[in-house]
């Protein structure tokens, strides 16, 4: 018997949201439950879930904390919870919604959530690597839900935007957040292969979030984890898989004073072994986060052999 089994799904005696959102946060303990997707403890997934199912925003918790959940309202909390637990899927599959760079995106199975550290560059409008009112072009590789480039649109006020995605069913899920921003004109989804159906366009920035797990992190990854697309995820071996690729090709793709900013995560001391030459900034975040770097076109350019060789190597 695991620890879910033990669980008392039962409310009675529950009636405020105060109740609720500690009901859930224990539950979720006692079920160790994994966080990180959105928020990084149970109590706030449980409060985040509560709201969302009797429709309440997050910021008006505090005062309707007391207020009184009417039997339809706890039922509807009560399974939300229950779900939550026995199918260990992120929160935001559940809620069809996840909160990035201040803008509610539409997700679901077919991509990640979005969480990445890059949201603070967005807010500073990725400068002073580019200034921002002179962005005309910016590619989101590896784009998933669009979070990236669709939220950048909101700092960069002359660019229009490609995400690209090898999934289908990831950029149907990216078009959807383009029409509930209304950004059909600035914003457009193409299914590519890294740069592979690009040819000939060049941007003035580009942003990257693609898989860098490697083998070993993918096989311990947790249910909540494993419940996102490993497509998003496995990136072979030491993780550097699609990075490898993107660094040897994406000065082709670059404007001359054109940047690349692109997140490893923990796969940060791979790429540092593998390139020790090559002058990577590393970005420090003041939420939390790790492994982004931001790289100039003429960086690239300089070191164009070696990281076309070591992308043929895979070393």
């Amino acid at each position: 018997m695991n620890a879910t089994d033990q669980l008392n799904f039962h409310y009675d005696g529950l009636h405020t949201l105060q109740d609720f959102i500690r009901w859930g946060g224990c539950l979720f303990e006692q079920a160790e439950l994994v966080f990180g997707h959105g928020t990084d403890n149970a109590f706030d997934e449980a409060r985040m879930l509560a709201c969302y199912a009797i429709h309440l925003p997050w910021s008006a918790v505090p005062d309707f904390v007391s207020s009184r959940l009417s039997l339809d309202e706890r039922q509807k909390v009560a399974e939300l919870f229950k779900q939550r637990i026995l199918t260990r899927k992120p929160a935001a599959y559940l809620t069809g919604e996840a909160m990035f760079a201040g803008l509610r995106f539409y997700v679901n199975a077919h991509t990640l959530v979005p969480r990445s550290p890059i949201a603070q560059l967005i807010a500073e409008g990725y400068a002073p690597w580019v200034e921002p009112d002179a962005v005309e072009r910016v590619l989101d590789l590896c784009t998933g839900s669009g979070c990236i480039g669709i939220a950048s649109l909101q700092h960069l006020p002359n660019a229009t935007v490609d995400l690209v995605d090898i999934s289908p069913d990831a950029l149907a899920v990216a078009q959807r957040n383009i029409a509930r921003y209304d950004l059909q004109q600035v914003a457009r989804v193409v299914e590519s292969d890294l740069f592979s159906a690009l040819k000939g366009e060049r941007y003035d920035l580009i942003v990257s979030n693609p898989p860098y797990v490697d083998e070993i992190e993918m096989q311990a990854l947790p249910p909540e984890f494993q419940a996102e697309p490993a497509l998003g995820l496995a990136a072979g071996e030491d993780g550097l898989d699609l990075v490898r690729k993107i660094l040897a090709q994406a000065a082709d793709y670059l404007t001359e004073d054109g940047v690349l900013i692109v997140e490893v995560g923990v796969s940060q001391y791979y790429l540092e072994l593998a390139y020790p030459e090559l002058p990577f900034y590393w970005f420090e975040f003041e939420q939390g986060g790790e492994g982004v770097f931001a790289i100039n076109r003429s960086e690239l350019v300089l070191f164009d052999d070696v990281l076309k060789q070591r992308m043929g190597d895979g070393v």
